[in-house]
């Protein structure tokens, strides 16, 4: 079985920002907890007025996500949240690179994610492989190309897509 990862999101109602934002940190803290989750990442409203929140989860196979999602630490927080959030939650299951791309609702066509990541690997390859070609000369291939894609992914994680995705974004939801 392969990894399974979900977004949770949530719009919180105006003023419990704050104690939302503390709980749901605790709370996230608290799931890593959870026999088979993986990783567990939170998003913020990208502007100051919108109120939703994004969770990212990671879970080793879809019985760990299945087990998380029906356990009572879950229905637990359900209950906890309550007062601070709008009725109803909206949970995606996310095959790759829909994570970049999420906004708001549905992610973009994927030959728009497709075209935005090339946009993004191609340049950033080319980048590192010309800046490393002399420094890791010394190195055997398989290393040299280990150093070079992890510079690359990092990159990209950090730098590259949340900006492509933010200058693209009209194009790439079609407004």
């Amino acid at each position: 079985m392969s990894q399974v990862h979900i977004a949770i999101t949530r719009r919180v109602r105006p003023g419990q920002e704050e104690a939302f934002e503390s709980a749901l940190r605790e709370f996230a803290r608290e799931s890593l907890r959870f026999p088979g989750t993986t990783g567990v990442h939170l998003v913020g409203p990208v502007t100051g007025v919108d109120r939703e929140y994004g969770i990212l989860r990671s879970f080793a196979n879809t019985q760990a996500c299945d087990e998380f999602y029906d356990s009572e630490m879950f229905a637990d927080w359900q209950r906890r949240s309550a007062s601070w959030v709008e009725e109803g939650w909206v949970r995606r299951d996310l095959s790759g690179l829909e994570a970049f791309f999420r906004r708001g609702g549905l992610p973009p066509p994927r030959w728009k994610m497709a075209i935005v990541t090339w946009l993004g690997v191609f340049p950033t390859v080319l980048l590192w492989s010309t800046l490393l070609k002399s420094p890791l000369g010394w190195a055997h291939p398989y290393l040299a190309s280990a150093i070079t894609i992890a510079l690359v992914v990092a990159t990209l994680t950090w730098g590259v897509m949340p900006v492509l995705t933010k200058s693209l974004s009209r194009w790439l939801h079609g407004h």
